[in-house]
């Protein structure tokens, strides 16, 4: 599933591609997502001009002056800019078509992404209202993701601190790949109970949750099974993973085998020795 440095990396190429741009055209070839696309969209988008793309967790939120689309990748979803005559392929579900003769495309093969109208205020949509604070940006203080918003996060808390910091409600974004990643960076076993982490251990997790987060966008994210950004090619940060993945292989700081471990239905990999 596509985590946050592969939805901003997705948001990043398609900003470069649509702000300012005027809709055209809207092609619903399959409306049966995970949640139904509006049939009225053709309606309610043509003539309207996009404003700006922006990100909240893994939703794309498209400013069209009288609302916003709101965009999930799902499982195996690609936002993609083709020439506007590019016939589609059997997965093509949604097209928006653009001023300057290209379009936007929604490729996804699993069909549990989402293509949403909402005319309000996006952080009172239901998918959105109890999201927990970004990683990436700072916020109001009350709802900053710092080291003592998560020790106070964690406080009573007995589940493991991996599927902690992968709780929306705690914090958005962060994913399989990037717990495992981010953990090992501020050598913290994934298994640790929540509550038992120290405010000095918080701000280290914090830090190195920013850190891969930051470093994997830089690299375009992970390509594991069917990402791609906008214009097609693969993300490189896997090239680049210290544990995930890696089962049975040396660990590259001690040369440690890397254990998996089953937490929440979801694999975990992590040093027995770099990690406490």
């Amino acid at each position: 599933m596509p985590e946050l440095p592969e939805v901003e990396t997705t948001r990043r190429g398609l900003a470069a591609h649509l702000t300012g741009l005027t809709i055209t055209d809207v092609v619903i070839r399959n409306a049966k997502l995970r949640w139904p696309i509006p049939k009225n969209l053709p309606r309610l988008l043509r003539g309207r001009t996009i404003a700006s793309l922006k990100r909240r967790a893994k939703y794309l939120l498209m400013d069209c002056g009288s609302g916003r689309l709101i965009l999930h990748l799902g499982m195996s979803g690609s936002l993609r800019i083709l020439p506007a005559s590019t016939p589609p392929d059997k997965h093509d579900h949604f097209d928006l078509t653009l001023s300057n003769g290209t379009l936007m495309r929604l490729r996804d093969p699993r069909r549990f992404g989402a293509v949403l109208w909402h005319t309000g205020d996006p952080a009172t949509h239901p998918l959105l209202a109890t999201l927990g604070p970004e990683p990436l940006e700072d916020g109001p203080p009350a709802n900053n993701f710092d080291a003592r918003y998560l020790h106070q996060a964690t406080r009573g808390r007995n589940v493991s601190i991996k599927q902690c910091i992968m709780d929306n409600h705690v914090v958005v974004g962060v994913g399989n790949i990037y717990a495992n990643e981010a953990l090992f960076r501020a050598g913290i076993k994934p298994q640790l109970a929540a509550g038992k982490l120290s405010l000095p251990r918080c701000a280290k997790l914090v830090a190195e949750i920013r850190a891969t987060l930051a470093e994997a966008i830089n690299l375009g994210g992970s390509s594991l099974r069917d990402f791609v950004n906008t214009s097609g090619q693969p993300g490189y940060f896997q090239q680049h993973y210290w544990v995930y993945g890696r089962s049975g292989e040396p660990c590259r700081r001690c040369g440690s085998p890397i254990k998996q471990i089953r937490q929440g239905q979801r694999s975990s990999f992590y040093c027995g020795s770099c990690q406490k």
